[in-house]
């Protein structure tokens, strides 16, 4: 049985959203046990009239909130009855496997450095979604968890970013690509110049620089930057995707004509709106830590909660987080960087 600690009152929709997304799971899945963490009696409101097996579901109670624009770090070292840090706290205590969160990006960082703690030799923690592309899907990491990075921090990401491309979706081989204003090595700034060496000497699939335009072709299993590109790009490629829909659809209204290709063209274009549907993807995971912590989307629905739970439960199954504390070893050169 897998055990699943959720934020019951983090993110837009929540708790609705939250426990709606919850229900769903545990109808498909009749191997979770979910711990709902939040404002009891809101809760068991939310619950009222759903169909789920109450044996395999428990409410703990927190009676307070991390709103969004709160200070992070101060937020999870006062907020002591806060869903979110009573949710990590029992991650941290081993009451189950995986926390999920549709909450403040920032707080669940924090709680995941101070509450869940860093796996060993993990110099940091990186959020790592799952993007559309060409062939599948890629891993970008990191996307906002560090601002500021090391050479050596985006080694361990490519390193971590391998674990999982080649753990939970199954690929041998996991190419990796650090993301760069050009695909020669020469190109780019210190960080990157520097990665680049670490890179090339880890024991990974390093296939050199990738351009922000190639990123979703498919040539590319991982793309590694530091936390500030990775967060700036993902809300880019969010944004593109709303605006291309739109217009898209505003064309194919304009006149009788347009709507009749509409038409006939709309099985191919929900194909291709499921494709670019954050929601179809679960959520980010924070890799490493120790263990497993899914932050969802902020205006995460029903659906894109139940698809985090079985983001969650694929990479439970697969011992993700035990084959990070396994495999990943620090260097010397990497110790020193953060000494």
């Amino acid at each position: 049985m897998y055990k699943l600690i959720i934020d019951a009152m983090g993110g837009d929709h929540a708790p609705q959203a939250i426990i709606d997304g919850v229900v769903m799971a545990l109808q498909e899945y009749t191997d979770i046990f979910v711990y709902l963490v939040g404002k009891q009696e809101v809760i068991e409101q939310c619950l009222q009239n759903q169909d789920y097996d109450r044996a395999r579901l428990e409410i703990v109670d927190a009676r307070d909130e991390i709103e969004m624009a709160e200070p992070p770090v101060k937020a999870v070292r006062t907020k002591k009855d806060a869903s979110m840090v009573v949710g990590m706290q029992m991650a941290a205590e081993g009451k189950g496997d995986v926390f999920i969160t549709a909450g403040s990006t920032g707080a669940a960082v924090a709680g995941g450095t101070l509450i869940i703690r860093r796996a060993p030799n993990v110099l940091r923690p990186a959020l790592a979604p799952v993007l559309p592309s060409a062939k599948g899907g890629v891993l970008l990491i990191d996307c906002g968890a560090n601002i500021d990075c090391k050479p050596a921090f985006l080694q361990q990401f490519a390193v971590m970013g391998s674990i999982y491309m080649k753990a939970v979706m199954g690929i041998e081989n996991p190419r990796v690509g650090l993301i760069n204003n050009g695909a020669e090595e020469e190109k780019g700034n210190a960080l990157t110049k520097e990665a680049y060496q670490l890179l090339e000497a880890a024991n990974i699939n390093f296939v050199g620089n990738a351009e922000g335009r190639d990123i979703l072709s498919g040539d590319y299993d991982v793309v590694v930057c530091d936390g500030f590109v990775g967060n700036v790009l993902m809300k880019f490629m969010e944004g593109c995707a709303t605006f291309l829909f739109d217009m898209i659809k505003e064309e194919l209204l304009s006149s009788t004509r347009t709507k009749i290709g509409a038409a006939l063209a709309k099985p191919a274009f929900s194909d291709l709106k499921k494709k670019l549907d954050y929601t179809e993807y679960g959520g980010a995971l924070l890799l490493g830590t120790n263990t497993g912590l899914i932050k969802a989307h902020g205006s995460s629905n029903a659906k894109a909660i139940k698809n985090a739970i079985r983001q969650a439960r694929e990479f439970t199954k697969m011992e993700l987080v035990e084959k990070i504390k396994r495999e990943l070893t620090t260097d010397e050169q990497s110790r020193k960087e953060i000494e």
